[in-house]
């Protein structure tokens, strides 16, 4: 009785993840989707998961593992509510690579398990099986764990881009690596119950070293694609744990993440005209020349407050271009309530997203979603393109290489290819920043030095607060 109860809570888990992913797809579906298949369908996987040995082996036999799950969910429950309820929206990024580096740290944790009780059995079982889930589990989770903590460590700038890289050789070093590991693990799966736990973990050192080594040379501009790959890496090694367990619910989830995570990343190298083949060796964004922007002789024309002001109220369409520096600032409600006092004068405003503004996928959509701006309003790239054709004015709130004519024209330049926004194509263009600094890519931005382009200097937020007190004053 307890095992049928326990496969229909396995069996209603997964269709909820199912119908929560496919919610996801839709902004005004996405908090259901995340109720679904993050609280009620993993709720009951954690439920089934938990009674599944009682129900295979009888509750005698592993009362007094209870204790420690539940130990461990109460620290662990403790510490993922305060984690998502402290984290600010610019630390998303960060918060999601350690989330992903914690689910590839179980699986290699699991592995290891699996690799000693192989290994110190007098009888070993499930055989070379055994040793292949195992061995699957140890690489992709080796790799999302050191990996992702890279990541947070680059997001957090605590290191940099160049950091541990060898010029010119780390391409090749990865695909070195990469092959050592893989050979490690036909070693160890062919020498079965022959082989030694000295050998498992030789080859875990090198599977989290690669993780370090794939994710070191990898630019800030390229941060959402390692972001969705890891995530990726992340949901397949929770399915290869799965296989080790022989839970359907893992691997179903596992599953289920990995391929959406792989959709994702497939999305973001083409957002970012990369290759998928280029993104898992390891040998894309680490830096480059700045090219053309930082040569000649370059001006920059500022913009008085009241002038941007002004331009803005008598215009018929302007368009706000977000970027990291918007999330910096929080300075999205401000943004909305300068929507709302263009609109009420008969302006049309929209916003131009692009797919990898900010610093994980989906992050613009993230923050203008948290100030109630309609989802209609939010432009993928296509067509904010083509609005920004008949546009007056084009406002570049904290976004840098997603509008850089570089991509287009300057083939030294780093992100030379990369589909952008053509915000020049506005009559006129308004860029708020902080200051001349390169953006996260590290390369000049020759659109602050174009004849439409005006520069206005400052706090996203506080220059925004500026235009809405001299919006409302004319």
């Amino acid at each position: 009785m307890l095992l049928s109860i326990v496969n229909l809570a396995f069996l209603i888990g997964a269709v909820l993840f199912v119908r929560g992913l496919s919610m996801l797809s839709s902004p005004e579906t996405a908090r259901k989707g995340n109720i679904y298949a993050g609280a009620i369908g993993m709720g009951l996987a954690i439920l089934g998961s938990i009674f599944a040995p009682a129900a295979k082996l009888g509750a005698a036999e592993v009362h007094n593992n209870y204790i420690w799950i539940l130990a461990g969910m109460l620290v662990g429950g403790s510490i993922g509510y305060y984690a998502s309820y402290k984290v600010k929206m610019t630390a998303m990024p960060q918060m999601v690579a350690i989330f992903n580096g914690l689910g590839g740290a179980t699986a290699v944790l699991l592995a290891m398990v699996e690799f000693n009780n192989f290994y110190s059995a007098d009888v070993p079982e499930g055989g070379m099986g055994a040793l292949l889930s195992s061995a699957l589990a140890l690489i992709i989770g080796g790799v999302a764990f050191t990996g992702s903590m890279i990541a947070f460590l680059k997001l957090e700038e605590v290191i940099k881009d160049n950091f541990l890289v060898i010029p010119k050789f780390h391409t090749y070093l990865n695909l070195l690596l990469l092959a050592v590991m893989l050979g490690l693990a036909v070693w160890v799966v062919a020498m079965g119950d022959k082989g030694e736990m000295w050998m498992a973990i030789v080859f875990m050192v090198v599977a989290l070293y690669y993780g370090i080594s794939f994710v070191v040379p990898i630019g800030g501009a390229d941060m959402p694609v390692v972001i969705a790959l890891l995530n990726t890496f992340s949901g397949l090694s929770a399915a290869s744990a799965g296989l080790i367990y022989d839970s359907k619910i893992m691997v179903v989830g596992g599953l289920l993440v990995g391929a959406s995570g792989m959709i994702l990343t497939l999305l973001m190298c083409r957002a970012m005209n990369r290759s998928l083949l280029n993104v898992l060796i390891g040998g894309f964004g680490g830096g480059g020349a700045a090219g053309k922007a930082g040569t000649g002789e370059q001006v920059v024309k500022e913009v008085s407050m009241n002038d941007a002001a002004i331009q803005l109220n008598y215009s018929k369409s302007v368009v706000f271009v977000p970027g990291y520096g918007l999330a910096v600032a929080q300075a999205q409600k401000v943004c909305k309530e300068i929507e709302d006092i263009l609109e009420a004068n008969g302006v049309e405003v929209r916003y131009a997203i692009h797919p990898v503004a900010g610093r994980m996928p989906g992050h613009m959509n993230v923050l203008l979603a948290e100030a109630d701006v309609p989802y209609p309003k939010l432009l993928d790239l296509d067509d904010a393109n083509s609005f920004l054709a008949n546009a007056d004015i084009a406002v570049i709130v904290g976004a840098n290489d997603v509008v850089n004519p570089a991509a287009l024209d300057d083939p030294s330049s780093p992100i030379y290819g990369m589909p952008i926004l053509r915000v020049w194509d506005a009559k006129h263009v308004i860029v708020l920043k902080r200051s001349m600094n390169p953006g996260y890519a590290g390369i000049q931005n020759p659109l602050f030095f174009h004849d439409r382009t005006r520069m206005l200097f400052g706090d996203a937020k506080d220059t925004l607060t500026k235009l809405v007190s001299e919006l409302k004053s004319l």
